[in-house]
């Protein structure tokens, strides 16, 4: 277990856990993420070589990564929200439902095996790349929004992001701009619906940890300690630094490059499962 790890060991780990940590607050600021789609992966292995319970290691590294998208997701929404790139009113109308959809999601997920969770993050994480590459800003299709629109979406996003561990963004970007917004309102507002999800996303995890009475190291709930500590400080200032970069160039070659990026760990974890 990680108490009998020598100083070598320790700083390794503080290594790399900074070092997702920067990457992890870039893209959340550049793209309006939580950051959760390169923290949940690489909290993933450091917590399995740290020997922590297999069983749930997936639900330690979801719900840290909730936790640590709370404070990225407010710099990266006040940061937009400078920009004049945040529609409050469909926070609200469109939020709600993705607020129920974590809330039952956060719960479902304490039920699931890690093996599942594995499964279920890799064919997500390969539809989310695909769409990325193949992203084009001008469509022709605009939804009305309606009311029913609203539900189904914000209910499947938000449960989808709850056993994940993201901040949704990256599926609401693309809807925001379906019904109209443009590349940066969207991300804006994205960006401000993922804090509304990293919030009740964090204490469902939280909750549901407690509830089943785990006993991980160094851990309150599924929320582990030492990562949220480091991952805190170095995320909040990569965040904006990514959130105004967008503001200042074009993203879609960075968005295809993103979306290699997330083939390999969708790859990565799919052979995990098969082999785990």
């Amino acid at each position: 277990m990680i108490e009998t790890f020598g100083t070598n060991q320790i700083l390794i780990f503080l290594f790399i856990m900074s070092v997702t940590a920067i990457f992890a607050g870039f893209f959340a600021g550049f793209f309006g993420i939580g950051g959760g789609i390169i923290t949940v992966p690489c909290l993933f292995y450091i917590f399995g070589s740290a020997g922590i319970d297999k069983s749930f290691i997936m639900h330690l590294a979801v719900g840290t990564s909730f936790a640590i998208i709370v404070p990225t997701a407010m710099m990266s929404v006040f940061t937009h929200y400078k920009h004049e790139a945040v529609d409050f009113g469909i926070v609200k109308t469109y939020g709600i439902f993705v607020v129920i959809g974590v809330i039952i999601g956060s719960f479902f997920a304490a039920t699931m095996q890690t093996k599942s969770l594995i499964l279920f993050f890799s064919i997500i994480i390969y539809l989310l790349a695909l769409n990325l590459i193949f992203l084009k800003d001008k469509t022709k299709i605009k939804l009305k929004f309606t009311l029913l629109q609203r539900t189904i979406f914000g209910f499947l996003v938000g449960f989808v992001s709850s056993l994940m561990g993201i901040g949704g963004a990256i599926m609401n970007v693309p809807i925001l701009k379906l019904v109209g917004y443009s590349i940066n309102k969207a991300i804006g507002s994205a960006a401000s619906i993922g804090f509304l999800i990293s919030i009740f996303g964090c204490l469902g995890f939280l909750f549901s940890g407690l509830i089943i009475k785990t006993d991980i190291p160094l851990s309150i709930g599924f929320i582990n300690i030492p990562a949220f500590l480091i991952f805190i400080p170095i995320t909040i200032f990569m965040a904006k630094i990514g959130a105004t970069t967008v503001h200042k160039i074009q993203k879609e070659i960075i968005a295809k490059l993103f979306g290699l990026f997330l083939i390999f760990i969708a790859s990565r974890f799919l052979y995990d499962y098969f082999n785990f």
